[in-house]
């Protein structure tokens, strides 16, 4: 019995430390930043100019009194927690004030995903590395992407319960919030479309149904501020198609290195067609083992997402880290890829130090070397997943009893 407990108990006892150092890790700057600490510390935190820059301070509602850069559901939890803030802290409310109530809520989504993995049967162990998971330390207090983690992860224990409809509006419902859910969109489609024994008027119903679910939930979150203030609303896809991308993406690294140096229009057509195609040949060669649970190829497609796209900010690797956990079958390219991350965090701050003369000497190739490493780890997971067999906790519990009845009468 006192195993049991521990065992049940220990996990949310350590991820309550780490959210604790996760914000430790942001909040110990202050409401303010002087020099270039928050790069030399590792304290930058997208709450602080959020607090003065997007009016959360002053309560303006986004997209209606203000631009933000994040979907419409991102855009709401940052007014409630604004709103908590000013509530809690009163008139002398500052950004730290408000970091803080950041820190609070994206660990409650921490806890939640926990709670979705001990519910899911995933191993003690990899609970373990989700209680004391680096990314969290890093990114809990960075800004709001785990509030689309919970959903994603939602939206694939759905899929895994043999719930597709319920897993479209999860994804769905997170795409409002970030857009990298949307990407288990087409692995559902993909399922509805061929399963096994049924007619192909029902398999097209089936994913015509799911695209509906689909528009219908994202569209009720997005419709009505779309009408209202459309230039706003539009803000977060302007801002991701104008930029031409951060220090640490390939796309950059190439650039810099004066290896691929490209117009904006072609960098972005670019990186659509190289992952378009690498996510194409993902389930192509993943089809074979997955074609039962295809929702477990979402993990290979998010992380040659992240290697492909032209924006890779640091806090990505948070979206990633959870969806290792649940379907990679190895814990060691993880690590290789939690030492990455941690590497291409500080070469990348520690580089903006250095551009005002206070840094530790970092370059851009100091990038290009951590952004590799993390890289490999990534190529490793992708490739060990598409071909490996999905471990006993991600297949669905149908599926898991037929193998097993199969294993049975083998000995027999």
């Amino acid at each position: 019995m006192g195993t049991s407990r521990v065992d049940r108990l220990g996990p949310y006892i350590l991820l309550a430390l780490t959210c604790a150092a996760g914000w430790l890790f942001k909040a110990h700057c202050g409401a303010t930043w002087t020099g270039d600490e928050q790069y030399l510390t590792g304290c930058y935190s997208d709450a602080l100019p959020f607090w003065g820059l997007r009016g959360v301070a002053a309560g303006q509602l986004p997209y209606v009194e203000s631009r933000i850069e994040y979907p419409v559901l991102t855009g709401a939890l940052i007014w409630l927690e604004g709103l908590a803030a000013r509530t809690l802290a009163g008139p002398r409310a500052d950004a730290a004030d408000f970091l803080l109530v950041v820190s609070i809520v994206n660990a409650a989504f921490a806890f939640a995903v926990m709670r979705m993995m001990e519910r899911a049967g995933l191993p003690l162990l990899r609970r373990w590395c989700w209680a004391a998971a680096p990314p969290l330390i890093l990114y809990l207090g960075h800004n709001w992407d785990m509030l689309a983690v919970a959903l994603a992860m939602a939206a694939i224990l759905a899929a895994r319960r043999g719930e597709p409809a319920a897993a479209a509006a999860l994804a769905a419902i997170g795409t409002a919030a970030k857009l990298f859910p949307i990407l288990l969109l087409p692995l559902l489609g993909l399922s509805a479309l061929f399963q096994r024994n049924r007619s192909w008027t029902a398999r097209f119903r089936s994913a015509g149904g799911l695209a509906l679910v689909a528009v219908v939930f994202w569209g009720a979150l997005n419709a009505p501020l779309a009408a209202r203030a459309f230039e706003n609303w539009a803000e977060f896809y302007t801002f991701s198609r104008e930029r031409s991308g951060t220090a640490a993406s390939v796309w950059e690294i190439l650039a810099v290195q004066g290896w691929w140096n490209t117009d904006l229009a072609t960098r972005n057509l670019w990186s659509f067609l190289i992952f378009a195609g690498g996510a194409g040949a993902i389930v192509a060669f993943g089809w074979p083992r997955h074609r039962d649970h295809l929702w477990a190829l979402f993990t290979p497609v998010l992380a040659w997402f992240l290697l492909t796209n032209k924006v890779y900010s640091p806090q990505f690797d948070l979206w990633l880290y959870p969806f290792l956990l649940l379907t990679s079958r190895r814990l060691w390219p993880i690590a290789w890829f939690a030492l990455g991350d941690v590497g291409a965090y500080w070469a990348e701050f520690w580089f903006f130090a250095s551009l005002g003369g206070g840094g530790p000497g970092v370059t851009q190739m100091h990038i290009a070397w951590a952004a590799a490493f993390r890289a490999a780890a990534l190529l490793w997971i992708i490739v060990d997943i598409v071909r490996g067999r999905a471990p006993d906790w991600v297949m669905t519990r149908a599926r898991q009893e037929a193998r097993n009845i199969g294993s049975v009468h083998l000995k027999r």
